[in-house]
């Protein structure tokens, strides 16, 4: 239980030698160690095993289709599941089409657009590679390389996301700053940082961000928690820079010029630590969640949570009952869906993750409860503990089953525990889940359980940040 007593403390350090098996892989500290590091990746050992292709599988699958994450979605997970949040569809954090002049065109944000969106593409694939950068995701970190490239931007301006974006309007600094909050320290946001945001944005305009940014934590989970190789082609990395022919087609390097002024410039975004005796920033992985409030502190916090106000807008209830009447056929809405219900589109899509994400799959309700307060907790998500504990009543649980789970796990079984260390650490930081945390799951648990406890995680991760960030009252 030595990893859960680390992550409990608040600061978890890899040393920058480690092959990443049984710990962080380090952080790179220069875009040209961060270029490093994303062609690197292309050679990652997968985590979750898969037997010999079938001949079924290849027919059903296709030769694209082949590959080592569709085949452990196929194999692993329900029809359908995966990525039930943010601006993204699971296509466009890889290789989505991209529209012909996407900085001119709002809401182009990946397949389905919506109505009430009006954030443009480009600037939500710059929060995307910020969200990515800060959570260390390479897969990610250089598919939004790539498509910001397509989007029309040139080397020095995405090289100038990961300095201090005095480059940036005050707006977009807002917004830059607001996601990189929103992703490494959600438990820190308040009534000023929306406020803050409102100067620049309408109100939908911050929900939208605050869905993208947590669509994008998501996908990060998934990519990081699978441990999904980097593309062979840096998805399509240069294709504006460079004649694509078929011999480069298959292997686009990672590995451009970088202009002097950047060759050296350290990250802002990424969390670095400083060494205690030089004062030079290391490239040690920092996951700084502070250590779980006891009870009487939770309880105190629940009750806060019950009669605070949202800080966004939700949706009229009659009107949001005919939004979402398909992705929630009965029942009283909860705030969260009314809030969702601001987007007629987009709203059905993540009203129906959520949905599917609890009734669909082989996790047990009771695990999946048990993990929902795990994940929350880990965020400091006020609304989602208090339906996580509802939940866990509702199964029958005492509360001092209920905050058994905040402990050592040791009166759990060792697959249940192992599959809690994995929703633990990913909740807290994607990149401190390690092989070997992995394996152990999937050993004692299975790969299929293990796939589907990631990927329950990463909506979990998601919900969190929404309603958190939208400050939702706990109903009663």
């Amino acid at each position: 239980m030595r990893t859960i007593k680390l992550l409990a403390t608040g600061l978890l350090l890899a040393s920058a030698n480690a092959t990443y098996a049984d710990s962080p892989r380090p952080v790179p500290l220069t875009r040209p160690e961060m270029k490093q590091l994303l062609e690197d990746m292309k050679s990652r050992k997968p985590r979750i095993p898969l037997p010999e292709l079938s001949a079924e599988e290849k027919e059903k699958l296709g030769e694209r289709g082949a590959g080592y994450e569709s085949r452990i979605r196929a194999l692993y997970l329900p029809a359908g599941e995966g990525f039930g949040f943010g601006g993204n569809r699971p296509a466009s954090a890889g290789n989505a089409q991209t529209p012909a002049n996407p900085r001119t065109q709002p809401g182009q944000f990946g397949r389905n657009t919506d109505p009430n969106q009006s954030l443009d593409y480009a600037f939500k694939t710059e929060l995307f590679w910020i969200v990515s950068r800060t959570n260390n995701c390479q897969y990610c970190l250089g598919h939004q390389e790539s498509k910001l490239l397509a989007a029309g931007l040139k080397e020095d301006e995405i090289a100038a996301l990961d300095g201090d974006w005095s480059e940036f309007t005050p707006a977009q600094r807002a917004a830059f700053a607001f996601a990189r909050k929103l992703t490494f320290e959600p438990y820190n946001l308040s009534d000023a940082d929306i406020a803050s945001l409102r100067k620049d944005y309408t109100d939908l305009q911050i929900l939208e961000m605050i869905m993208s940014v947590a669509g994008n934590n998501a996908i990060n989970r998934w990519k990081e928690g699978a441990g999904v190789p980097q593309s062979a082609n840096g998805g399509n990395f240069g294709r504006r820079t460079e004649p694509t022919t078929e011999q480069n087609a298959a292997h686009q390097s990672y590995l451009t010029p970088t202009a002097e002024k950047y060759l050296s410039r350290i990250t802002k975004v990424a969390p670095v630590v400083n060494d205690p005796t030089s004062g030079k920033p290391t490239v040690l992985t920092v996951c700084d969640r502070p250590p779980l409030e006891p009870r009487a502190e939770v309880e105190k916090a629940l009750q806060v949570a019950r009669t605070r106000g949202p800080r966004l807008p939700l949706l009229d209830e009659a009107k949001a009952e005919t939004v979402l009447s398909e992705a929630l056929p009965s029942g009283d809405l909860p705030q969260w869906a009314r809030l969702l219900a601001n987007f007629p589109r987009e709203g059905v899509r993540l009203a129906t993750g959520i949905r599917n994400a609890d009734e669909k799959g082989d996790l047990t309700p009771l695990l999946k409860a048990q993990v929902s307060w795990i994940i929350a907790r880990q965020d400091r998500a006020w609304y989602a503990t208090g339906q996580a504990k509802r939940r866990l009543e509702s199964l029958g649980l005492s509360a001092d089953q209920i905050y058994s789970l905040d402990g050592d796990l040791s009166s759990f079984t060792p697959s249940d525990r192992a599959l809690f260390v994995v929703a633990r650490k990913l909740a807290a930081s994607p990149v401190v889940l390690t092989d070997e945390d992995v394996a152990l799951a999937v050993k004692l648990a299975g790969p299929r359980d293990t796939v589907q406890l990631i990927n329950y995680t990463t909506n979990r991760a998601s919900f969190d940040r929404i309603t958190e960030a939208a400050g939702l009252q706990v109903e009663k």
